[in-house]
């Protein structure tokens, strides 16, 4: 069985594709890397496709490296900011 590691792929890659201009995972990487959390764009695209877990940390700052919320992130909310 193939379960996703993670419940913000989607929603992960749907807020930086709806920047505009789009944001790169490169991009994304960059910005948290403002935050002292170390992401790769490997490890982004990893997220986006399920296959990696993400923290709590994590979850937080790329929420806010996204300017929407973590509720959002996770598909617990309709509104990408509060």
């Amino acid at each position: 069985m193939d379960a996703k590691k993670n419940r913000i792929g989607g929603r992960l890659r749907e807020a930086r594709l709806s920047e505009r201009p789009k944001a790169t995972q490169e991009d994304v990487s960059a910005r948290l890397a403002t935050m002292s959390v170390s992401l790769s764009a490997s490890s982004i695209g990893k997220i986006e496709n399920g296959t990696r877990p993400v923290t709590d940390i994590q979850l937080c700052a790329l929420a806010k490296a996204l300017k929407v919320t973590a509720a959002w992130l996770l598909g617990e909310a309709e509104e990408k900011s509060g």
